[in-house]
């Protein structure tokens, strides 16, 4: 089958490997990618938010799936031209896709399946934005309740800082619709963040293995958001029936109730969780793989990605044999660029990725996020620029083997943790 890949990033370059490697993919195409998919498939230089670009480019192609990485495709309406094109499409519909578009809404379908979350208000005003802030107290939580790449969302003690996170969201361009800007101020939620991913499509639910990610740019959780500085999985902490658990108390419902709305969601629903005292709550909604969860996850994944996603695609999920796992442990490390992330730094060469590739594959290798081609040259374009993943028999080895990688790649004034699943290793 011929495999058409939406998206430039790690995300997509992991979803690029994985496809790469099965046996049904017979061709194997990215838009636009970068340079490290470059070795794996074929790059076209299509606007990934153009429905139509897009769309025409698989039907040239002949692509039997298209897979769309990343979220302001989806939520700009990407997979629905492809599927009026007659092509099978794995992401969700733009209406589907405001679960993640849309914190207000996300809020709204929980509350109607009965889904626990964060107890909230949705903001469009200073004032309503200080009531809100005064009912909960701190620790505050204020979101952007659009896209923000990862970064919209503000966790602090400090009252100004919170009420500034919020006005530089109210101050934001109107929608396109009019409609003013909003902020989801909600209550703190304790405990360690889980993200689990599910396929579906839109009736079945098959749960993926769930990760933790690491969201703050500094060792120890210091620091400020990000896109996400590093993931692992499995949880050996966990309980062993969390998976079971939200997938009836979360994402079942979640997708029961998009059907019955009318808007069935299909593709890859995100749990976004907090394991508190008072049980499992959800954080958010994503409406696609999230990133750099999705390296550990597919590094684990044994059974053939490309058929999962066209069950998925095509309404068949029921009919799947039950997806298989490698017992391996999975860790990645983002080598992120100087600055990040405020204003990265890019343009500087990259070494050392050959060296990773003799040295320390098939155990650990590096999946690209932010760069390009100068010449014959990899150079860094964004500001995650490299996501190193490794596997091993435990977490221990898979992060020795990740850190080592690391320290093979030579990137002026990069930046990465050190600390990465460093605390589920060690037992803590």
């Amino acid at each position: 089958m011929k495999v058409l890949v939406i998206g430039s990033g790690a995300r997509e370059h992991a979803l690029c490997h994985s496809l790469s490697l099965d046996p049904d993919v017979t061709a194997l195409h990215c838009a636009p990618g970068n340079a490290g998919i470059a070795e794996v498939a074929e790059l076209h230089q299509v606007d990934a938010l153009d429905g139509a670009a897009v769309s025409g480019l698989a039907v040239r192609l002949g692509a039997d799936l298209v897979v769309v990485g990343p979220e302001a495709p989806l939520v700009a309406g990407v997979a629905d031209a492809v599927r009026e094109a007659g092509i099978p499409v794995f992401g969700p519909s733009k209406e589907a896709a405001r679960l993640e578009g849309s914190k207000a809404f996300a809020k709204d379908v929980m509350a109607a399946a009965g889904v626990p979350t964060a107890r909230s208000y949705v903001c469009t005003t200073p004032d309503e934005v200080d009531a809100a802030l005064k009912a909960f107290g701190a620790p505050y939580v204020v979101k952007d309740d659009g896209l923000a790449a990862g970064k919209g969302v503000v966790v602090t003690d400090d009252l100004e800082a919170a009420r500034a996170h919020a006005a530089g969201c109210l101050g934001a361009p109107p929608a396109p619709s009019g409609q003013r800007g909003s902020v989801v101020v909600e209550e703190y939620l304790d405990g360690p963040e889980v993200s689990l991913f599910a396929i579906t499509d839109g009736e079945t639910v098959v749960p993926l293995q769930p990760a933790q990610d690491f969201k703050r740019a500094l060792d120890g959780d210091e620091g400020p958001n990000t896109g996400g500085m590093g993931a692992y999985s499995p949880l050996p902490w966990a309980d062993p029936k969390l998976v079971d658990e939200v997938v009836q108390t979360v994402l079942q419902p979640t997708v029961d109730e998009m059907r019955r709305r009318g808007t069935p969601f299909s593709g890859l629903l995100y749990a976004g969780l907090a394991i508190t005292s008072r049980g499992v709550r959800v954080i958010e909604f994503n409406a696609r793989f999230g990133d750099p969860e999705t390296q550990v996850v597919l590094a684990r994944l044994k059974t053939p990605l490309a058929g999962l996603l066209t069950a998925a695609a095509t309404g068949t999920l029921a009919h799947l044999e039950p997806v298989r796992w490698s017992d391996d442990a999975a860790v990645t490390v983002v080598v992120a660029s100087h600055n990040y992330p405020g204003t990265p730094r890019t343009g500087d060469p990259i070494a050392g990725l050959d060296e990773v590739a003799a040295q320390d594959s098939p155990h650990a290798y590096v999946l690209h996020a932010g760069t390009r081609l100068e010449g014959d040259t990899v150079v860094s374009a964004g500001g995650r620029v490299l996501s190193v993943t490794a596997t091993g028999k435990d977490l221990t080895e898979a992060r020795d083997r990740a850190y080592r990688a690391v320290s093979r790649i030579r990137l002026d004034g990069s930046q990465h943790r050190t600390d990465i699943a460093r605390k589920a290793a060690e037992g803590a």
